[in-house]
């Protein structure tokens, strides 16, 4: 059984939206797998993302808080489809509406929707036989993960997926939004469950989890990376490269920078088609040859020995 999301996060259930985006940030820089080495952090942090997807959304924590973990494959439409069946009939179901059932541990693929529909809406449609015919019942909706990269979700684009289930597998060709982030979810309609008596399929989401990389830190839409200098460069400035998900920017280092210190690059994070852009931020790292040769070793004892700096002293 998979955790309780505001357990993950370690918040009440009565959490408001700060309160639940400051705990994001600090477990997700906690468990990144590019800081935390330990071998359970990238599920770890997988598992914080997904808490967080849900619960910074006001509708998907409606549903979570309402139908619980497998609140995914509850039709969307289901009150709609509850009211239209109980008209259709003359009335509510008996005892109070028709239950819902949960399969327990019942696996979440794609093509299985871990609910018993029949359960779900047998008592208003009918059985056949003396309690009427079985009503169309449009399908469920169903899920599925794909992994991006951090450059594939930066751009976007067309590309081909395969998933698999118990039935096989499919091969999906999907538009990829530009600047998708991990827990987004991308809808391919008429992909999900088939109807029956007629009614339409539902639909298809793909949720999109994006990959570790070892040069960009995603926080939200905001990229972290490194900004390599040599310690001249950090004492007297420089332009210096730096690496994004659409190529090489460049920033400028202020004079007297140290390693930690993190320079801004506003609207150069990961795209976003409804608002801002995220921000790129470029951590200034402080690098020294690891084999310096006679005369980088001379101009180095001859500053130590003219040099008053001393960074252990209290400022």
């Amino acid at each position: 059984m998979a955790r309780d999301y505001y357990d993950v996060l370690g918040v009440s259930r009565t959490a408001g939206a700060e309160e639940i985006q400051q705990a994001f940030r600090k477990l997700a820089r906690k468990h990144h797998p590019d800081i935390n080495k330990d071998p359970n952090a990238e599920e770890r942090f997988k598992e914080i993302n997904d808490a967080y997807s849900v619960l910074s959304d006001p509708d998907q924590r409606r549903r979570y808080d309402r139908f619980g973990e497998n609140f995914r494959q509850i039709p969307e439409d289901y009150d709609e489809r509850v009211a239209a069946a109980a008209g259709a009939r003359g009335g509510g179901a008996a005892g109070g509406g028709p239950r819902v059932r949960f399969h327990r541990g019942q696996s979440d693929d794609f093509e299985g929707s871990g609910i018993d529909f029949d359960d779900l809406f047998g008592g208003i449609f009918g059985r056949g036989g003396p309690g009427g015919p079985r009503g169309p019942i449009p399908g469920a909706d169903q899920e599925a993960e794909i992994e991006l990269g951090v450059e594939d979700a930066y751009r976007g684009g067309k590309r081909s997926i395969t998933l698999g289930g118990p039935g096989g597998q499919r091969t999906y060709d999907v538009n990829i939004p530009r600047g998708v982030v991990d827990g987004q979810r991308i809808r391919l309609a008429g992909e999900g469950g088939k109807g029956s008596g007629g009614a339409p399929a539902g639909d298809l989401f793909l949720r999109v989890r994006i990959k570790p990389d070892s040069r960009f830190r995603l926080e939200g839409r905001d990229i972290h990376v490194v900004a390599p200098v040599t310690p001249w460069e950090a004492v007297l400035g420089a332009t210096v490269p730096v690496p994004t998900p659409g190529g090489t920017a460049k920033v400028t280092v202020p004079p007297g920078s140290s390693s930690g210190r993190r320079l801004r690059l506003r609207g150069e994070g990961m795209p976003n088609p409804r608002g801002a852009d995220g921000d790129l931020y470029a951590e200034i790292r402080i690098m020294v040859p690891p084999d310096p040769t006679p005369r980088e070793r001379e101009l180095f004892e001859e500053l130590a020995a003219v040099s008053t700096f001393d960074p252990r002293k209290p400022r």
